[in-house]
C-alpha cells in the first residue's frame, strides 16, 4: 500500500523568512515515533481554522499557536508546556513581544481545552484541535487507533482508565465546542463518537 504523501503546510505558514523554523516544525510533526500528532492532524487544524473561519480570531498569533500546539509530544508528561515554551524562545525577534505571549497562552490552554469566556482566539483553537472527535466513523476509528499507538508502552487496562477519564472530562463542558460554526456542525456527531468510545473503554478490564 502506498504511503500517502505529507501534506503542503506551507500555505498556512504565517511568516515569511523564517523558513527554518517551519521546517524544524514540520520536521518534529513528521517523527515517525508519532501515531495520531503528525503533520496529518496539524493540517488538519489548520484547515478547520480556516472553516471557522478567520473573522472569529487574530490570525497571527492563532496560526502560529496551531504550528506550535503539538510541536513536542513524545508521550512523556507536560508536553504542552514544552511546546509552549518553544514557542516562546523561538518566535521572539520574528513577531511582537506581544504575540509571542499570546502564542504560548494558546499553547497552554490545549492542554485542557477550556478557554475563558470571551477568549475568541481560545474557543479558535480549541474548536480547530478538537474538531477530530466529531470525523466520520472511519475517520474516527482511525484517530482512536492512532492515539493507542502513541501510548504503545501503556498497559491495555491503565491506558483505558486513562482515556476515559480524559473523555469524560470533555463530556462533562456544556459544550465541546465554543465557536458557532463548530457548535452547529460538529457538536452532536463529536459527542456521539466520545460516548461510544467510552462505553468500549469501560469494557476494557484489569489484566488487558
Amino acid at each position: 500500500m502506498q504511503e500517502a504523501a505529507a501534506p503542503d503546510l506551507r500555505p498556512w505558514w504565517p511568516l515569511a523568512g523564517a523558513d527554518d523554523l517551519r521546517a524544524a516544525l514540520e520536521a518534529a510533526y513528521a517523527d515517525p515515533g508519532r501515531g495520531y500528532h503528525d503533520t496529518r492532524h496539524l493540517a488538519e487544524v489548520l484547515a478547520r481554522l480556516d472553516q471557522i473561519g478567520a473573522g472569529h480570531y487574530d490570525r497571527l498569533p492563532v496560526l502560529l499557536a496551531a504550528w506550535f500546539h503539538d510541536a513536542v509530544y513524545d508521550g512523556q508528561p507536560d508536553p504542552e508546556e514544552r511546546s509552549a515554551r518553544w514557542a516562546a524562545e523561538a518566535l521572539v525577534g520574528l513577531v511582537d513581544d506581544a504575540v509571542v505571549a499570546e502564542v504560548a497562552r494558546l499553547v497552554r490552554m490545549t492542554e485542557q481545552h477550556r478557554p475563558e469566556p470571551g477568549d475568541r482566539n481560545g474557543e479558535a483553537l480549541s474548536d480547530a484541535d478538537l474538531g477530530i472527535l466529531a470525523a466520520s466513523a472511519g475517520r474516527y476509528a482511525e484517530y482512536v487507533g492512532q492515539v493507542r499507538r502513541e501510548y504503545a508502552h501503556v498497559p491495555g487496562y491503565a491506558f483505558a482508565t486513562a482515556r476515559a477519564a480524559i473523555l469524560r472530562d470533555l463530556l462533562a463542558k456544556e459544550a465541546l465546542f465554543h465557536t458557532p460554526y463548530a457548535r452547529e456542525r460538529w457538536e452532536d456527531a463529536a459527542r456521539a463518537n466520545v460516548e461510544r468510545e467510552v462505553a468500549e473503554l469501560e469494557r476494557v478490564t484489569p489484566g488487558s
